[in-house]
């Protein structure tokens, strides 16, 4: 069976690259607080290897290697490693590993977003779902002035995406088939995870997620029911639908 636009009733975003930009907004924090305390780090790169510490760190949870924990306490553990790797562990002490932390909950949003998202509300339920804890998202997208309808959490499911589970959550708390959501997410795992829980998708392009150096997942690559290149992008594609 092929997409159904006019079956959406749920908008539901990726956060973390998707609708905000989290190389830019942690690599300026980590520099900042770095400086203060006398240390040279390259924020980039520093931002860089802990993320990179992100998917795996939720896969042993997942995996039930490890016990649940949320994604501040996983964020920590990655933070004091990449410490130690880089020789700063005795220069950067607790208050400043906490400011550290509470940098992933302080992220710009990407130019499209406040507007396109305001645009999809207008048609539809639109929430976050991030694997962001949910004070994290809660000061994430008060900062960012992000217009959500609700925020869903990884830290409600108990496990993280791309588990199924935490997608399925989703859809039973706001009382739809899974059909009946859109994941819209900037990221491969994200949109394999959503459609094999049986979600619809909308990769979100974003080709400087992960800095200039980098690359970031490409639409050519994924398999999705959509594709675009914003929430503007998006919400006119949708508007151009049918109504239930």
């Amino acid at each position: 069976m092929g997409f159904d636009v006019g079956a959406i009733r749920v908008v539901a975003c990726d956060i973390f690259g998707t609708t905000v930009d989290w190389r830019t907004g942690v690599a300026g924090q980590v520099a900042a607080i770095a400086a203060e305390r006398g240390v040279a780090l390259d924020g980039g790169a520093f931002a860089d290897a802990w993320r990179e510490r992100y998917l795996p760190s939720m896969r042993r949870v997942a995996t039930g290697e490890r016990e649940w924990a949320y994604l501040d306490t996983l964020h920590r553990e990655s933070l004091d490693e990449l410490l130690e790797l880089h020789g700063a562990a005795d220069a950067i002490d607790e208050e400043a590993r906490r400011r550290l932390v509470r940098s992933w909950h302080r992220l710009p949003a990407w130019d499209d977003t406040v507007d396109g998202l305001a645009r999809l509300r207008e048609r539809y339920v639109v929430t976050a779902l991030s694997n962001g804890g949910f004070a994290l998202l809660t000061n994430l997208v008060k900062g960012a002035a992000l217009p959500f309808d609700c925020i869903l959490s990884a830290e409600l499911a108990r496990t993280y995406k791309p588990e199924p589970e935490a997608y399925l959550t989703a859809a039973r708390l706001l009382d739809v088939q899974p059909a009946e959501v859109l994941m819209v997410a900037a990221h491969k795992w994200d949109i394999d995870g959503a459609k094999r829980a049986g979600l619809a998708t909308a990769f979100l392009e974003r080709p400087l997620e992960k800095g200039p150096s980098l690359t970031a997942d490409r639409a050519d690559d994924v398999e999705s029911d959509l594709v675009v290149r914003g929430f503007g992008e998006l919400a006119a594609l949708l508007e151009a639908g049918p109504r239930t």
